[in-house]
Formats: C-alpha cells, sequence, structure tokens
C-alpha cells in the first residue's frame, strides 16, 4: 500500500470534478470572457463577504498581488516569522514590491494585536513605513493552527486606527473555518485582502481567488497580467474550484479526524519526543533520531512525508487518504525502531 501524506496539494481531481471541468463553459479571461471563472470569482466573493475576486494560478500570486496592491516600494509589512509570505514564496516581497519585513514571534504562526502595535514604525524617515499586517490561516508551521475571528477583530481594529492594510493568506481557510466554527461571510469585515486557495485541502488541481474591493481589484488584475498571470480558457480550472466548493468543504471533518487518529498514534511511540496539538489537517512531530532517516524507514514502506528540520516530520491529510491507509500508516508508525 502507498501513502502520501507529504502535502494536501497532491490530491487528483475526482471524477464528479473531472466531469465539471469537461463540462465547463468558457471563454478568454483576459477579455473577461470566461462566464465560469467569473462564476468563480463572484461565488468566493459573495461567499466571503468581499466585493470582488481575481482567479490567478497560486496561491503564492495572490499573496504577492495583493502585497503589491496594499504596499509601495520603501513600506515594511508585518507577519509571523514563519509566514508562507515570507519564507516560502521565493523573496518575492522583496522582488516584486520593494518591501521589507518585520518578523514577529508568534505561538504557533499567530501573532496578537500586542505582539504587532509596538513594530508600528515612527513616521520617521530613517524608517521604513509600516503599511500592511499579513495573517496566515491556517500556520503550515505552526502545524495548522487557526486564528478564530476573535482573535483576529483586535488586529483587524488596530489596522484601522494606525492605517494599515490587513491580508489574510488563508491557504487553508476552510480547515480553519471547519475547526472555529466561524462564518466565512464574516471575515469580509476585518481583512482589505483575502486569497482563498482551491488546490490543497479542497482539492481542486490548480488556482486561489484574491478577493478585495473593486477597486483593489482592477489594480490586481494589472499586477497579475504583468507576471504573466492572464489566463485565457481558464473556465476548466475554475470549475474544478466551483465543485471544490459545492462538494468538498464538509468532508474536511474527515481529514481533521484522520489527523486526531495519527496524532495520538504518534504519541505513543517511544521514537517521537513529542507531538504538535492538532488542530487541523497537519500533524507536526518531532524525533528522537534523525528526522530524515524515519522518512527514508517510511518510504520503504509506501508512506511518504517530509522532514521540516533535522528533527521534526510533517503529515498532511488530504481527500486522497482513506481510513484504510490512515489504518496502514498507525500500524507502520508503531513497527517503527
Amino acid at each position: 500500500m502507498t501513502v502520501d501524506l507529504r502535502s494536501d496539494t497532491i490530491t487528483r481531481p475526482t471524477p464528479g470534478m473531472l466531469q465539471a471541468m469537461f463540462s465547463a463553459k468558457v471563454g478568454d479571461d483576459v477579455f473577461g470572457e470566461d462566464e465560469t471563472v467569473n462564476q468563480l470569482e463572484e461565488k468566493v466573493a459573495a461567499l466571503f463577504g468581499m466585493e470582488a475576486g481575481l482567479f490567478c494560478p497560486s496561491g503564492t500570486m495572490t499573496n504577492q498581488i495583493a502585497i503589491k496592491c496594499f504596499t509601495q516600494p520603501m513600506d515594511e509589512l508585518i507577519a509571523d516569522q514563519t509566514a508562507h509570505v515570507y519564507r516560502y514564496e521565493g523573496g518575492g516581497i522583496a522582488f516584486n514590491s520593494a518591501v521589507s519585513t518585520r518578523l514577529l514571534n508568534g505561538y504557533r504562526g499567530l501573532v496578537t494585536a500586542d505582539m504587532i502595535e509596538p513594530e508600528i514604525n515612527a513616521d520617521n524617515i530613517h524608517y521604513p513605513r509600516t503599511s500592511l499586517v499579513v495573517l496566515e490561516n491556517t500556520s503550515n508551521r505552526g502545524g495548522g493552527s487557526c486564528y478564530t475571528l476573535e482573535q483576529i477583530k483586535p488586529i483587524a481594529e488596530l489596522c484601522q486606527t494606525r492605517g494599515l492594510k490587513l491580508h489574510l493568506d488563508g491557504a487553508r481557510i476552510f480547515n480553519a473555518l471547519t475547526h472555529t466554527g466561524d462564518l466565512a461571510a464574516d471575515y469580509g469585515k476585518y481583512f482589505d485582502g483575502i486569497s482563498v486557495c482551491l488546490s490543497k485541502g479542497l482539492g481542486a488541481p490548480v488556482g486561489s481567488v484574491l478577493l478585495a474591493d473593486k477597486e483593489t481589484i482592477k489594480q490586481a488584475r494589472r499586477i497579475r497580467k504583468v507576471l504573466g498571470g492572464g489566463w485565457r480558457q481558464a473556465g476548466f480550472l475554475a470549475a474544478a474550484g466551483i465543485y471544490a466548493l459545492d462538494h468538498h468543504v464538509d468532508r474536511l471533518k474527515i481529514d481533521h479526524a484522520h489527523a486526531r487518529l495519527m496524532s495520538e498514534a504518534l504519541a505513543a511511540c517511544p521514537w517521537v519526543s513529542s507531538v504538535m496539538p492538532v488542530e487541523t489537517n497537519i500533524v507536526l512531530f518531532d524525533t528522537v533520531q534523525p528526522a530524515e532517516r524515519v522518512v527514508e524507514q517510511l518510504a520503504e514502506n509506501g508512506i511518504q512525508c517530509m522532514a521540516t528540520s533535522p528533527n521534526r516530520i510533517r503529515f498532511v491529510l488530504h481527500l486522497d487518504v482513506h481510513p484504510d491507509q490512515v489504518e496502514y500508516t498507525i500500524s507502520t508508525l508503531k513497527q517503527i525502531k
């Protein structure tokens, strides 16, 4: 048996999703004529209580476009030191926007208004102008930890008071909503921009949607074109995103349950020194022996996963991991020496 726990990005379209893609009505999206793309953008914007959306190839692109929209060269943004926009987007903050980054040491990737406020620069020509705060929900390196809206509210109020924009990297936002029970529609009250990823837990093959007000999305569309993100008959891909929103959100709780089962099994393994608390679909755990050695042993048994540091391993649960594969993985974990 093979089990791929490297990421929730490795999922393949389900039969129903493929059928939706095959039957999509398409046009030229650069001309605004792909009705399925338009439908997806309107659907996601309405879902999160935002004015408009822009369908892009990746979450990296939606994040980088948002940063470009909300900052000027020589500005500074604030984010946790584990943030995807800082660690895993190829230095795009500096390259695309000529903006510096003020990093915070949050708890499992989550920051608070009290952490942010003292890091906002004074109006002084020696300092970059603080203009943007970026949150990530869920936090990848935080082991799938997530904000509640009650935690987000004081951050949004601080940003509004101090004249800062607030952007959400919603890479796994539906996992967060599934865990907290918060409503997606309430997010539009707090954020200037939201990146909604469709190609992770929801299982679409490609794509993220950037949400903002109409004027920001008009600017974002121009930036997307400059970055090479203007695509044509993208409705085939947008149809997969629509199908995912209609059929794959409710089932995320299954991935969360599988992650908890994995966590409990790992906690009982003598070669595991600690397991990070599990909230959503990511399991991070530390090993007594080098992580790469454990990864190799698991691979020999058909289980693929990733080491994220010399003694830390990540499992990510997703719709292509079934109950029998969970049972097999747990059985294998017990056999690791």
